[in-house]
């Protein structure tokens, strides 16, 4: 089976930026974060051997779900613009490896990913997203995995069926009903205030899914001051739900030919590693 890498670029930036100490280039650049995200790149194409390469960008701007939601997000620190002025920089190391780039305006790389992801149903391709954070375990099936780090940049760490039902007892499926009702404080969605994980992980267990769950939950033997609390913040949860929900129906179109890997056009990688001063990078190409 060939296997396609996706990669969910400003979730490994940013990753990166915070894993590594500042350090600059000669014209004074600040380039942790470029290098970092070209080291994981490296190490993914050592590990994974990839037929097929695709990198995912978010764009600036709002969202759909920051259009519908303007806490959406809202409590996270903003990132430094030392961080911001490296996105740039990545995606010249991306074209300089011709690898494709895919990013949309409304949409968050997570969109793109699950829409890549829909439009290979049925297609014998394996699947790794590489991801420095855990919203795309919804995406995971018998062919589609997550590659991402635990800490830092090297702690790295394969989620598929099992690993999910291992670390919440839950389907892949089911991480979008927990969190329509525990909710995700990293992007601020709500969920049902006074539930908890292990509340969300039992209440999904019990009834399958958020859609049965409110179906039955009149007739339920739940506790009472459970159940009045499920009803009380129901339209929390079901927004929860859909904000937590990754699109798969975003209008772009994918095709495997222009991602097909077929190794580094050497000369153009290494003039840019050399351009950031990245000389242990060069020395590493020799064996990716």
């Amino acid at each position: 089976m060939k296997t396609l890498v996706l990669i969910d670029s400003n979730a490994l930036i940013h990753r990166a930026y915070h894993a590594l100490p500042p350090f600059k280039t000669k014209e004074g650049k600040l380039v942790n974060a470029v290098y970092g995200f070209t080291s994981i790149l490296f190490r993914i194409i050592q590990e994974l051997k990839p037929d097929y390469l695709a990198a995912t960008f978010d764009l600036a701007g709002p969202t759909f779900r920051n259009l519908e939601y303007k806490e959406y997000k809202a409590k996270r620190v903003k990132p430094s613009q030392d961080l911001y002025d490296q996105i740039p920089l990545v995606k010249q190391m991306v074209k300089a490896m011709e690898i494709p780039i895919y990013e949309k305006d409304g949409f968050e790389a997570d969109d793109l990913i699950g829409t890549i992801v829909e439009q290979l149903k049925g297609k014998e391709i394996k699947k790794f997203i590489v991801t420095g954070d855990l919203d795309t375990l919804q995406l995971v099936d018998k062919k589609t995995h997550i590659f991402t780090s635990k800490k830092g940049i090297k702690d790295t760490f394969i989620y598929d069926i099992k690993a999910i039902k291992d670390r919440y007892g839950l389907k892949p499926e089911q991480i979008v009903d927990y969190k329509g009702l525990r909710g995700d404080p990293s992007d601020n969605i709500p969920g049902v205030t006074g539930v908890g994980e292990k509340t969300a992980i039992d209440l999904v267990k019990k009834f399958g899914s958020l859609k049965r769950l409110y179906q039955d939950l009149n007739q339920s033997d739940l506790n009472p001051k459970l159940k009045a609390r499920l009803l009380e913040y129901k339209k929390d949860a079901l927004f929860s739900y859909y904000l937590a929900t990754i699109r798969r129906d975003v209008p772009i179109k994918f095709k495997l030919a222009p991602a097909k890997w077929s190794g580094f056009n050497s000369k153009e990688v290494i003039k840019l590693l050399e351009k950031f001063g990245f000389k242990s990078l060069v020395q590493r190409l020799n064996v990716v």
